[in-house]
């Protein structure tokens, strides 16, 4: 009786345990010159149904890997180590998971991300090729195209474009900044999305030996000012939603996945029209169902914006909600969709809020962690 009542309980442990979803922490090490006390990624456990976040440790000692992306096979991490050199390049690193399913990541080696302040990373669909947006805030931004090895490793770039344009608000738009690369609908383009020229480059991309060309027809310019950031799809793959950093809100476009086009349908502001503060927008997420987008706000706002998305595809301001802290820089849903995760910069947690399953509209905080300077999460 007491071994089967052994085996039973081990059972249930181990059923909770792969309930359990693991999650990885970007943050940054460093800030203007002084350490936050950060070490570099952090793993934590995320319970599923309660939302509790727990077991946050230390995965990988490594600089400012403010962003990361896994790889399509599940066996490796890529990190940029976005250190804002001015006499030389930044480092990608390269990461293993634990084979045993831990937390920790081992190091497999670094190259350089050909550029200055990486800030995006992204992989094509054959899971052979890297795309890294290099931000360079004292200088013009680049993409580039890295080769991934079988093993995990990174090769040095086989490409590095630099592309042109300006903006009105200065100095942030006195120079281009790229600020994502990500393959569109489609499969046949890439877009680059540029806060400093004000437009969303596209790319046609061979992956026989990993060359972007530019398709400039694509190439679109979104209204001046905006401070394009980040881009995501919907479902269908017919409406983009491009979220403006420096004029926080929501451009809506219409994506021709034939052609490589796009034809701007709305623009929606995140804040009210009565918001007087500091504006600055971060990250934008939509919701697995399709029909909620979530834009965080920085600047004096702290807050999280939820749009209802309608049948013409256009998001329509619903709610917003305080992010529990200060500069949400990036925002996250679990991968069920019902809670959304705000990583505060500034005041150095993570807080969890309920999403609800039929408006989308987020609930009151029921969970945080503290974390120094917590940038980005990346799911198992």
């Amino acid at each position: 009786m007491r071994l089967l009542i052994s085996f039973l309980l081990l059972a249930i442990a181990s059923q909770l345990q792969a309930a359990e979803r693991l999650g990885w922490i970007g943050t940054y090490t460093t800030s203007n010159g002084n350490p936050t006390g950060s070490l570099g990624i952090y793993s934590f456990r995320f319970d599923p149904d309660t939302g509790v976040l727990s077991d946050i440790a230390v995965a990988a000692e490594t600089d400012n890997p403010s962003f990361m992306v896994r790889h399509p096979n599940g066996r490796f991490l890529y990190s940029v180590n976005e250190n804002g050199t001015q006499d030389g390049f930044d480092r990608i690193s390269a990461f293993e998971f634990d084979r045993a399913g831990g937390q920790k990541l081992r190091l497999l080696g670094t190259v350089s991300s050909a550029g200055i302040d990486p800030c995006y990373l992204s992989i094509d669909r054959s899971g052979r090729w890297l795309f890294v947006a290099n931000y360079a805030v004292k200088a013009s931004g680049s993409i580039a195209v890295i080769p991934i090895r079988r093993n995990g490793t990174l090769a040095e770039a086989v490409q590095v474009v630099h592309q042109q344009g300006t903006g009105p608000v200065m100095p942030r738009q006195q120079r281009p900044h790229s600020h994502q690369l990500v393959t569109a609908p489609g499969g046949k383009y890439l877009v680059s999305i540029d806060l400093g020229a004000d437009k969303i480059f596209v790319y046609r991309f061979d992956a026989r030996v990993g060359r972007l060309t530019e398709h400039q027809v694509g190439t679109f310019a979104v209204p001046p000012g905006s401070g394009p950031r980040h881009i995501v799809f919907s479902h269908d793959g017919h409406f983009a939603y491009v979220i403006a950093e420096l004029n926080p809100g929501v451009i809506t476009l219409r994506w021709d996945a034939r052609r490589g086009t796009f034809t701007q349908v709305a623009v929606t502001s995140s804040l009210p029209d009565e918001y007087k503060g500091r504006r600055s927008s971060a990250e934008i997420v939509l919701h697995p169902a399709g029909k909620s987008l979530y834009i965080s706000n920085r600047g004096d706002s702290n807050s999280v914006t939820h749009f209802n998305v309608g049948a013409d595809g256009i998001p329509v301001r619903n709610q917003l909600t305080p992010s529990g802290g200060k500069q949400p820089r990036f925002i996250d849903l679990d991968p069920a969709g019902k809670f959304l995760l705000a990583a505060n910069q500034a005041s150095g947690e993570l807080v969890v809020f309920p999403v609800d399953g039929d408006s989308g509209a987020v609930g009151a905080e029921i969970s945080r962690a503290k974390v120094s300077a917590p940038v980005f999460i990346l799911w198992k």
